[in-house]
C-alpha cells in the first residue's frame, strides 16, 4: 500500500494509477500505429467503408441525436448543471474534479489534435462534411471525461453494488454510442475514437488520483495540526 504521512491511501490511489498507466500505454500504442500507418489504419478504412455501405436514414437520424451528447454546447450545459448541483450541496472537492477532468480533458484533446494533425477521413458520399483535425476524436473525448466523471461521482454516492454496476454500465454505453456515432457520420476513424476513449479514461484517472491524494494530504495535515 502507498502511504502519505503515515496514512494509507488505499485502493483508490492504486486503481487510479493502474488505470492511468494502462490507458496511457493504450493511447501510445494507437498513436504509434496511426503515425506509422500500421495494421490499425487498414482496419480504420475497412470499418468506415462498411458503415458507409450499410447505413440507413433512420440510423443516421439516431446517430445525429446521439453525437450531440459529445458536442461542446451539450457537454458545457451538462457540466454547468452538475456544478450547480454540487454547489447546492457544497461539494467543492467534486467541483474541482469535474472542472479539471472535463475542461482540462477537452483542452488536452485540442493539443493532441494539433500535435498529430491527422486529416479527416474522406468518403464519396459523406453524410456530413467536417473540418479540423481527426485524431483523437474531440466528441468522444468530451463524452468520456463528462460521463466518466459523472459515473465516478454517483458511484461514490451509493454502497449498493448493483447500482454501481448500473451507473458504470450506463456511462460506458453513452461513451461507446457517441464514439460509434462519430465513425458512422464519417467524422472519425475507429482509431480516432479508441484513442480518445483511452485519452479520456487516463485523464479522469489522473485527475481523480491527484485530487484524492491532495485531499488525504490535507486531512492528514489537519489531524496533525
Amino acid at each position: 500500500m502507498i502511504r502519505i504521512g503515515s496514512k494509507v491511501l488505499g485502493w483508490h490511489l492504486v486503481v487510479g494509477s493502474l488505470v492511468f498507466a494502462i490507458m496511457t500505454l493504450t493511447l501510445a500504442a494507437i498513436s504509434e500505429d496511426v503515425v506509422r500507418h500500421e495494421p490499425l489504419s487498414i482496419v480504420d478504412a475497412g470499418f468506415s467503408r462498411w458503415l458507409e455501405l450499410n447505413g440507413s436514414p433512420l440510423l443516421t437520424s439516431v446517430m445525429l441525436a446521439i453525437t450531440s451528447l459529445g458536442a461542446t454546447w451539450a457537454v458545457t450545459g451538462i457540466l454547468a448543471a452538475f456544478v450547480f448541483y454540487l454547489l447546492r450541496r457544497r461539494g467543492y472537492y467534486w467541483i474541482a474534479v469535474a472542472l479539471s477532468s472535463v475542461v482540462g480533458g477537452m483542452l488536452l484533446n485540442r493539443l493532441l489534435k494539433f500535435a498529430f494533425q491527422r486529416p479527416r477521413p474522406s468518403f464519396e458520399n459523406p453524410i456530413l462534411t467536417f473540418t479540423g483535425y481527426s485524431f483523437p476524436s474531440g466528441h468522444t473525448m468530451a463524452a468520456t471525461v463528462l460521463f466518466g466523471t459523472l459515473a465516478a461521482y454517483f458511484v461514490t454516492r451509493t454502497s449498493d453494488t448493483s447500482r454501481r454496476v448500473l451507473i458504470i454500465a450506463v456511462a460506458g454505453l453513452l461513451m461507446v454510442l457517441v464514439a460509434f456515432s462519430r465513425i458512422y457520420l464519417g467524422a472519425h476513424c475507429l482509431s480516432d475514437v479508441l484513442a480518445a476513449m483511452a485519452e479520456g479514461l487516463a485523464w479522469i484517472a489522473l485527475c481523480l488520483t491527484l485530487a484524492y491524494s491532495l485531499r488525504r494530504q490535507r486531512e492528514s495535515g489537519k489531524s496533525h495540526g
